[in-house]
């Protein structure tokens, strides 16, 4: 007799992030195994994207800004070319030269009390421009133009590195399962019960709590939320996450759910549409194919796209 099919997960930090990984089968030892190839798979990815190591490509590209192109991987080339389609669609609100804000300026990881003055803030924006990421595809090479420049996979590396998980372990033949990196998660196939995953919204004023549930299957999820790091000044809250054009952060939205086909495009448009705001986020999101979004504002208004169906 076979075994009645279970939902095995092993949870770790990879990527400075918590990553859980969930496959369904009728024996633990095997599905294990399948995660195990998953999670190898987010490390390979993390070595090559970390900016925490000097041997990444990440960190090769950005020690020569202004000085040489470099030779990466092909991987890593093409990410870098689909973060620039990206920045071209939001107009700039999605940019992976964000890593050029000196972090004298911000860092949500300290007590900050004050904010620096617009003017110093917009000066440190000078070097985040996507246009300046020179890209040669003969040789695979890439060079940031000017000198201080930075780029940075932190804005849809996790969605990425889920997906890439996903792939990996279907094609071990898992049939149904998550990779959850941290909210960013990406679903396939339908739980042993034969119903489709069930994804709680986190709630963004009491991140344990859910204020509503979708169901769903081979989609992704990723959610951004100033509930995250913030920090409180004058009384009034800001969101962690900075705009590239005036170096300030955000306020206004309190959290951004995307729903998406992919991990990787979902995980990258939930901070623009932060930036680019309620109205102007829904009608770039509106205009997508298989993108939707969940947004609330700072009085806790929810908006949704228009084929967004909740529980």
């Amino acid at each position: 007799m076979t075994a009645k099919p279970e939902v095995y997960h092993r949870t770790l930090k990879l990527m400075g992030n918590r990553f859980q990984l969930s496959a369904t089968g009728s024996s633990e030892e095997w599905a294990q195994d399948c995660i195990e190839a998953g999670i190898i798979e987010i490390r390979r990815i993390e070595k090559k994207l970390t900016t925490y190591s000097e041997e990444s490509e990440t960190a090769l590209i950005n020690k020569n800004a202004g000085i040489k192109p470099v030779v990466i991987s092909k991987e890593t080339f093409e990410l870098i070319e689909r973060s620039k389609k990206i920045s071209r669609v939001t107009q700039g609100a999605f940019d992976i030269t964000y890593g050029s804000v000196d972090k004298s300026l911000w860092n949500f990881d300290t007590h900050l009390n004050k904010l620096p003055d617009p003017a110093t803030a917009k000066e440190m924006t000078r070097l985040i421009n996507y246009r300046n990421i020179m890209m040669n595809r003969t040789d695979y090479s890439v060079m940031l133009n000017e000198k201080g420049m930075r780029i940075g996979f932190g804005g849809f590396g996790k969605g990425y590195a889920a997906e890439r998980a996903k792939m990996i372990m279907k094609a071990k033949g898992v049939e149904s399962g998550i990779v959850n990196a941290s909210g960013d998660m990406t679903t396939w196939g339908l739980q042993p019960n034969g119903k489709p995953w069930t994804i709680g919204i986190a709630d963004p004023n009491l991140k344990e709590r859910v204020f509503s549930y979708m169901n769903i299957t081979d989609m992704a999820v990723a959610t951004s939320g100033n509930y995250e790091k913030f920090i409180v000044v004058g009384g009034k809250k800001y969101s962690h996450t900075i705009n590239p054009k005036t170096g300030l952060p955000i306020r206004g939205i309190k959290s951004v759910t995307i729903i998406s086909t992919n991990a990787e495009i979902a995980d990258a448009l939930t901070t623009p549409v932060m930036i680019m705001g309620v109205s102007a986020g829904l009608d770039m999101v509106n205009q997508m194919h298989d993108v939707e979004a969940i947004i609330i504002n700072d009085e806790d208004l929810m908006y949704v796209s228009n084929n967004i169906r909740l529980n």
